[in-house]
């Protein structure tokens, strides 16, 4: 009898996560990532880093910190991670990406992870990633050199053999990389092997993430203010003249809607394009479903629907929204259709989110509103049905249960037959947690973004009005109107219907409460900020 092969481990590759800004990642981690079957994670870029990155079932493995919160070993972790090549081998080709902070050979314990994964014959690969002692001064706005600064000292703030003396000239920068318990030593010791104490010191906490926050100060000081404590992990000073110039070339920091913390009321599925670009911009943000998709209560006639598009029923489909896209396409899933049931077929799409919908399905839409991206947009370029052109005059129509009869009643007027379906039914969302629906009514989010009149009144309905310091942003005049009969101030109305138009316009609003300040000589302050400050006024008087 043949005694069973061992499970081949599975391959091993060391990516570099970079210093915590998901955008730093290179192309060949995400490839990498989203082929993983398992992760094992670091201290920086922890669960929540790898949204959209990989599968909904990898395994996640924690290599940042152990069963008790203290931070592991280099050697658990090198255990740890062959481990996680053994447990995820088998048949074929199996990946486990060990996902390290920065770049995998700087400081990070890569020889001893993959040495133990040489010894134990798990084969591996090394994918450098994008350092922080680069990147952290960079997104401070802070060049490690200049003319008169021209050589860099890197330095582990938990090293306690380090010569000093070799960083003392005032030509030198001088990178320390720790927490803070561990950075006030390290730069002490500096101080006591002779640099000025008057030298500039930037303290860069969570670096190159929408939560980064600079202090700066002097060398002779830092100690004081280190151990005072309030300067979180992971952080990262830089010692030089080079920091005198954060004033002028800070850039991250500076940015419109720089740590506001944004209330998006649409779901997970919707959201993605307006928190993708509300980060752009340097804001935060805080997803609440106020509607719930569900199939239509009677599936019949959209059965009908489909097997009419099939048998060539239509000359037009228009699809409203992302839910008809989807509603739709499950319904091909179910009867074994593809994307070959369109031919022949003349696609719209309401807007460019709706559209792009279509083209991961992969249909690109013949019509898209050249204007205003809405249900009147579309109208506007909507040919009238020619019988000489148009074969067929029928239009397949599938959408909400609530939609408006704008569009339906248009197409009429233009000479189109509709078969206006119900492709899905919506409904209010349950409240989200009591902890969220308090930061709605005391003004701890600084501005909402209303995507739609519904958008405004499930959430009223299910969490309460924002405060009245909270921004309000409308994507139109309708979604507009409807926040003003439920008692909210609109401060921000966008230029066209559509998120990024509405981020765009909640950007611009920012710029100007920052030339307020600038112009006032004041420091700029979050709406929210303001509220706790006009808090404490009313409480003094």
């Amino acid at each position: 009898m043949k005694s069973a092969k061992s499970k081949a481990p599975a391959r091993v590759a060391f990516v570099g996560a970079g210093p915590g800004d998901p955008g730093l990642l290179t192309l060949r981690a995400v490839e990498l990532l989203a082929a993983a079957d398992a992760v094992v994670i670091d201290q920086v870029a922890r669960e929540a880093f790898l949204t959209g990155l990989i599968g909904e079932d990898v395994e996640i493995v924690d290599a940042g910190h152990g069963e008790t919160g203290q931070a592991l070993t280099t050697a658990s972790r090198a255990k740890l991670v062959v481990r996680a090549a053994k447990n995820a081998g088998g048949e074929g080709d199996h990946l486990v990406v060990r996902l390290m902070d920065g770049d995998p050979a700087t400081f990070n314990g890569l020889a001893e992870e993959a040495l133990a994964c040489h010894k134990a014959g798990v084969p591996f690969e090394i994918v450098p990633g994008v350092s922080a002692v680069g990147a952290v001064p960079a997104y401070a706005g802070v060049p490690l050199t200049t003319s008169s600064s021209r050589a860099v000292h890197v330095v582990p703030a938990r090293e306690t053999k380090v010569d000093w003396s070799r960083s003392v000239d005032k030509d030198v920068t001088v990178v320390v990389l720790g927490a803070p318990d561990t950075l006030a030593p390290a730069l002490a010791n500096l101080l006591d092997a002779g640099r000025d104490p008057q030298t500039p010191v930037a303290l860069t906490a969570q670096g190159t993430t929408i939560q980064q926050s600079t202090r700066t100060t002097t060398l002779g000081e830092v100690e004081a203010l280190l151990k005072r404590g309030g300067v979180p992990f992971p952080t990262l000073a830089v010692v030089g003249s080079s920091v005198d110039l954060r004033e002028q070339l800070s850039w991250w920091e500076t940015k419109p809607l720089y740590g506001w913390n944004i209330l998006v009321p649409r779901t997970k599925d919707q959201a993605g394009s307006m928190t993708k670009r509300l980060g752009s911009y340097g804001a935060s943000s805080d997803i609440v479903p106020t509607i719930s998709v569900e199939p239509p209560r009677t599936p019949q006639q959209m059965e009908r629907a489909v097997k009419g598009l099939v048998t060539g029923r239509y000359e037009w489909i228009g699809f409203t929204s992302q839910n008809a896209v989807r509603a739709v396409r499950e319904k091909f899933v179910e009867y074994g259709l593809d994307v070959r049931a369109f031919a022949g077929l003349k696609i719209a799409a309401v807007g460019g989110v709706t559209a792009d919908a279509l083209r991961d399905w992969g249909l690109e839409p013949d019509l898209v509103p050249s204007g205003e991206q809405s249900a009147r947009g579309l109208l506007e370029d909507w040919p009238d049905f020619d019988e000489l052109v148009d074969p067929i005059n029928r239009v397949f129509l599938p959408r909400a249960d609530i939609a408006t009869d704008t569009l339906v009643a248009g197409l009429q007027e233009i000479g189109w037959e509709v078969d206006d379906v119900t492709a899905y039914r919506t409904v209010r969302a349950a409240p989200p947690a009591p902890e969220v629906r308090e930061a709605i009514k005391t003004g701890k989010f600084d501005a909402v973004c209303f995507t739609s009149s519904s958008t405004v009144r499930n959430l009223v309905g299910i969490a309460g009005k924002p405060h009245a310091s909270t921004v309000v942003a409308c994507i139109g005049p309708a979604t507009a109107k409807t926040a003003e009969e439920h008692g909210l101030r609109v401060d921000v109305l966008a230029a066209e219907a559509s998120a990024e138009a509405l981020v765009d316009a909640l950007a611009d609003f920012g710029r100007g409460l920052m030339l307020e300040a600038s112009e006032a000589g004041e420091p700029v302050r979050r709406p929210s900020e303001k509220k706790k400050a006009g808090s404490r006024r009313k409480a003094k008087a």
